[in-house]
């Protein structure tokens, strides 16, 4: 990591005259566009004329496309320990719900490489995209707040966002000096579906009147196995285990029926779904007058089972070997995590003239893990990556603002072990973009485009790919009537194949799949475009959206109903293919009087997602509806709420349906100083009713149920 601590000290010193030419101490009452320590909001908020986007690069922007917030009580109640899992209320989102310990976000039914998950405004450099199994190295149990972004503005943060971008935000850089000279943020929680116990803390100090602040944080999770309202396997594979059963039997082998008929009467508990998570921060900034520049060090590191699909006998020993009667080989398979970060976030403010600032953000990762089959290691991956990115904001000229800049990533990938289903490889991909937004009179206008050049290439197989690809978007709205608007976003994006879309070509144990690229992929094409409501009316609000996007050369993995090593074989295609949907989120003030109010809400999200000649999109999620009630004051919370899932039967080839499903859950949220101080106490119940459930998007989905009746405490406290 060289690289960043030069670029760290480079940066420092070229800050050096500024500081010199100003030498008072910032004031503790945050930089532009920031906010101090104790003054954050505590109320989700989406679509509304109020939210202030702290994304790098974008939070002096008033985007035009939809975008939720995530933060203060919403957030601590919707905690879980994966990213993916914490967003699904959203509007929009699902997640890929591989296993407790990897879940990630699924947008208007688009994951993997069509998703940009990013800390802070730069991407996690981890490996979550490329796999469902590989869990994202962001803890949402440190974040501040979390922010989906939709629209032209997502073009800032890669080409490939098609579906939105998700970014975390944490102090770990301070942003600002407190204002008490210290700050500090505990967090606890407890959870009884799968008995998590949770603890996290994270403090900032102001190193005297010298415009330093340091940070240090840190967090510990872990839960058991998980509990489930009914039975693990789904109703298709408790009938194939049953059929086995029976065929066994038949054959004389009763000790191997007697296993079947146990597997397919399995209930209330998923096996090997325990995790086990820590991390570790450190940070140091100085804040003062036009300068802001920071760096961290930060330790990720997480140990979580892969439960394992029935029937998957897959072995690599000699023939003539005892095949293993259940899952991959005899032994449960479990995956070590580590991930060790660098990150240096600057910013310096020009007095005057056309750029009104400067930003540079730099991040650098190095990564590993190992999947684990038993106490023996079955492969190991690793990947060394840098992200970085130079942003220059424009000063607003009446009504016209916008950030332009450059983004380079580089990856070093490689997997070791006798199933490194990926060969070894390298990614380096340079991006130059711009975002520009107008308002004149009650119009907003807004225009973004990016061009990237990106070189995939793996020596050990002879094989190297350059791509270069232009995306551009454009929208506009009207305000109709006051805080009432409408709009549309056009855009026209392209995506390079990725490394693993070329290069896959092997048994990968935790998805116990046989998966196999295609290194002659070409580029990936799409038109999309959206219209959209947005109400803001204090006591009414409303985002309701349609959207369209048609690809051409769609790229997607699905089942071919092969098997290849004993495996399923999973192959990339390339297709032309449409995705449709709608999205829908309300909510109205019903009471109000004394202090008190009663509001109702609702969200709403459906996607059609097809492939030309092909049949249904694998894995998208249904119709989905949530109506929550909820009592508010100045202290004390209550809600309730009902989310239904449709059920889903417009399936990929060898895709099984997914029932639908409905939970019931409720809260009380408990500010005992108020709205205007962080501090809370949470008491949820989710799935009161311990239903089970089944995510569609998920590939584990007919092995790895959703979670049953679960009762949460959790604790914040903030001074």
């Amino acid at each position: 990591m060289r690289f960043p601590i030069a670029l760290f000290a480079t940066t420092m010193l070229a800050a050096s005259p500024a500081v010199a030419q100003d030498s008072s101490v910032q004031q503790p009452t945050g930089t532009a566009g920031q906010v101090p320590h104790g003054a954050q909001g505590h109320d989700h908020h989406s679509e509304g004329a109020d939210i202030v986007v702290t994304a790098p690069f974008v939070r002096e922007l008033d985007l035009l496309a939809g975008k939720s917030v995530l933060s203060g009580t919403e957030l601590q109640r919707d905690l879980r320990p994966q990213l993916g899992e914490t967003l699904a209320r959203q509007p929009g989102v699902s997640a890929t719900s591989f296993t407790p310990g990897a879940s990630r976000p699924v947008l208007r039914g688009f994951q993997g490489e069509r998703i940009r998950v990013l800390t802070d405004g730069i991407g996690s450099i981890d490996v979550s995209n490329t796999s469902a199994d590989h869990a994202v190295t962001i803890d949402p149990l440190t974040a501040e707040r979390i922010e989906v972004l939709r629209g032209p503005a997502v073009l800032l943060f890669g080409g490939q966002a098609i579906g939105g971008a998700v970014n975390v935000l944490d102090r770990r850089i301070p942003r600002a000096v407190p204002e008490k000279g210290i700050h500090i943020d505990m967090i606890g929680a407890l959870g009884s579906a799968n008995d998590e116990r949770s603890i996290g803390a994270a403090g900032d100090v102001a190193i005297g009147r010298s415009g330093l602040v340091a940070h240090l944080d840190g967090s510990f999770r872990k839960t058991g196995d998980l509990d489930v309202g009914g039975y693990v396997l789904s109703p298709a594979l408790r009938a194939e285990q049953r059929d086995i059963a029976a065929e066994e039997l038949a054959e004389g082998h009763a000790e191997e029926a007697e296993e079947a008929l146990a597997l397919a009467d399995l209930r209330g508990k998923v096996p090997n779904s325990a995790t086990e998570q820590k991390t570790l921060g450190a940070g140091l900034a100085f804040i003062r007058g036009p300068v802001n520049i920071g760096a961290s060090v930060s330790l990720f590191d997480s140990d979580y089972g892969v439960p394992m699909r029935p029937g998957a006998g897959h072995h690599h020993g000699e023939e003539g070997e005892e095949e293993a009667e259940e899952g991959h080989g005899a032994e449960a398979v479990r995956i070590g995590l580590r991930q060790k970060r660098f990150d240096l976030r600057g910013s310096y403010a020009l007095d005057g003239g056309f750029i009104e600032k400067v930003g540079l953000r730099v991040g650098a990762s190095d990564y590993k893990h190992t999947e684990f089959e038993g106490d023996e290691v079955g492969t190991v991956f690793r990947s060394d990556g840098v992200e970085g990115r130079l942003e220059l904001t424009q000063r607003d000229r009446d009504g016209w603002r916008g950030v332009s800049g450059a983004q380079y990533f580089r990856r070093d990938f490689e997997a070791v072990g006798a199933e490194a289903f990926l060969p070894p490889n390298k990614t380096n991909q340079l991006g130059l973009f711009t975002l520009q937004e107008f308002a004149v009179g009650r119009l907003g206008l807004e225009a973004a485009a990016r061009y990237e050049r990106t070189h995939v290439r793996s020596n050990e197989i002879g094989v190297e790919r350059r791509f270069n690809t232009f995306s551009a978007a454009l929208g506009g709205n009207v305000e109709v009537a006051p805080r009432t608007k409408i709009g549309v976003n056009i855009s026209r994006t392209t995506r390079a194949p990725s490394a693993e879309e070329l290069f896959s070509n092997g048994p990968h144990i935790a998805t116990q799949a046989f998966e196999i690229g295609d290194p002659f992929l070409k580029v990936e094409r799409s038109l999309g475009g959206e219209a959209y409501v947005r109400v803001d009316r204090g006591a009414f609000s409303l985002g309701l959206t349609g959207f369209v996007n048609r690809f051409n050369d769609f790229i997607f993995e699905t089942a071919t109903g092969e098997e290849e090593d004993e495996l399923p074989v999973f192959r990339y295609f390339q297709q032309d293919a449409t995705y449709k949907g709608v999205e829908l989120e309300a909510s109205a003030r019903l009471f109000e009087m004394a202090g008190y109010r009663i509001v109702a809400d609702v969200v709403a999200d459906y996607v059609r997602a097809g492939i030309k000649g092909g049949g249904p999109v694998p894995r998208i999620p249904p119709l989905r509806l949530l109506a929550g009630l909820e009592a508010q004051s100045g202290k004390l919370d209550g809600r309730v709420e009902a989310e239904w899932v449709d059920d889903q039967d417009r399936v990929a080839a060898f895709e099984t349906p997914t029932d639908g499903h409905t939970l019931v859950n409720a809260s009380l949220a408990w500010r005992p100083w108020g709205r205007g101080n962080e501090t809370s106490v949470v008491l949820a119940a989710n799935n009161i009713f311990d239903v089970d459930a089944r995510r569609h998007a998920s590939f584990t989905k007919d092995f790895v149920p959703l979670g049953g009746r679960d009762i949460r405490l959790s604790a914040r406290f903030s001074f």
